[in-house]
């Protein structure tokens, strides 16, 4: 029969124990070992011990309370652990860690285009059938939330070397507009024109008229842009944080001045642009500071420049959150209430609610001007948020690209 410590070995063999300082993992043992925990408990202490090191908070010897009764044992950790989550998170004392920028760069042969329906796309909620492209594989920056770290090698940047001929070569339905977006595999502009991706881009562009080409960014990196004719069609989109955010969660990113100052480089020369609030983070006065981030566009951008303004949040896929949890890194992103979003882990409705409404009103004088949508949400808050809904995504799609066409 299967004694005790080899059942303890099975079940950490698919978790991030090894992942914990020496100390934790003697105390986790010493206490799996003690109340003969169950796969489940002995996972869920692992996770809870990773995130309250990541978060900066009180470690979990600190606040275990041994119990006879296992279960009360238990819950004391797990209420504490569920109560920080709750509480907005507070980044004044907070002092996060990052990796080193430093990458290799690739190139490579890639069978297909890397063209296709958005890969977080689901039934569940309202989505716009953006088409992406994959023409860089993997992403400089370092934010914390971000999943492309989950889907490719974090430290090596991928180039197609027949990217521009495959990319000339596409046939496309020509009674058919097509929106399609380059920012889903890595960061459209933070490259620039390395190895041609932005000329090939342009030429593509102005030979696919039926196009809408949307380059979404968090950098400052539009020397390309400035020197060269920007097709029509195509939108300079970036995503936008408050300061608080981005000095704690968007590493490597360029700053909230610097992103809206290309925005408004890109403005002058008559290059349609767009904000991306996505993620909006919970924490202490969180919407003050992004109502801030709103007067700012307001006060520097006219409506009849800007194409789009799009609220998202944090959403999460399991093998992300376990991602994050190997680094070894400060980061309060996972400090949040998760709730099941459609298969994903993301904040309970009533909060979503609440961080839209707060920014969409914000925004009063584009409402009529500027289009405005919810990035991958349930359908049920367009109507609290917005005051209308549409009874399916293609009716969505349809409008939001009848909005950009008007604007182009």
């Amino acid at each position: 029969m299967e004694n005790y410590k080899e059942k303890f070995e099975k079940h950490i063999k698919n978790s991030n124990f090894t992942k914990l300082e020496g100390s934790l993992q003697e105390f986790i043992k010493e206490k799996a070992f003690l109340y003969k925990l169950s796969f489940s408990d002995i996972k869920q202490l692992i996770d809870i011990s990773i995130d309250l090191k990541m978060w900066d908070e009180n470690s979990i010897k600190d606040i275990w309370l041994d119990d006879q009764n296992k279960k009360r044992t238990l819950l004391h950790v797990k209420s504490f652990y569920e109560e920080l989550k709750a509480k907005p998170k507070k980044y004044a004392s907070f002092k996060s860690t990052h990796k080193d920028n430093k990458f290799n760069f690739t190139t490579y042969e890639k069978e297909e285009l890397g063209l296709g329906m958005c890969p977080v796309a689901s039934p569940k909620t309202r989505c716009c059938n953006l088409m992406t492209l994959d023409a860089v594989e993997s992403c400089g920056f370092d934010c914390s939330y971000c999943s492309i770290q989950s889907f490719y090698n974090e430290n090596k940047i991928g180039f197609d070397k027949n990217f521009a001929n495959k990319l000339k070569n596409l046939k496309l339905d020509v009674n058919k507009t097509y929106h399609i977006g380059t920012g889903q595999s890595s960061d459209s502009l933070m490259w620039g024109n390395k190895h041609g991706i932005l000329e090939a881009l342009f030429k593509f562009a102005r030979t696919n008229q039926n196009v809408i080409l949307e380059l979404k960014t968090k950098s400052d990196n539009i020397t390309y842009l400035l020197e060269n004719d920007v097709p029509k069609n195509i939108l300079c989109t970036w995503s936008i944080n408050t300061p608080t955010i981005i000095k704690n969660e968007e590493h490597l990113s360029a700053s909230l001045e610097k992103r809206i100052a290309c925005a408004r480089a890109l403005a002058n020369k008559g290059v349609l642009v767009g904000f991306h609030f996505h993620p909006i983070v919970v924490y202490e006065n969180y919407l003050e500071e992004y109502k801030e981030v709103v007067n700012t566009l307001l006060e520097n951008f006219k409506p009849s420049e800007v194409a789009l303004v799009s609220l998202g949040t944090l959403t999460f896929i399991k093998p992300v959150i376990k991602k994050l949890r190997s680094r070894d890194f400060k980061s309060k992103i996972l400090q949040m209430p998760m709730v099941n979003a459609g298969g994903k882990q993301s904040y309970p409705l009533s909060i979503k609610e609440e961080m839209f409404k707060g920014v969409y009103e914000a925004f009063t004088p584009w409402h009529k001007d500027v289009y405005f949508y919810m990035c991958m949400e349930d359908e049920s808050l367009w109507k609290k948020v917005f005051g209308y809904e549409y009874a399916h995504n293609d009716e969505m799609e349809k409008d939001m690209i009848n909005s950009y066409l008007n604007k182009i």
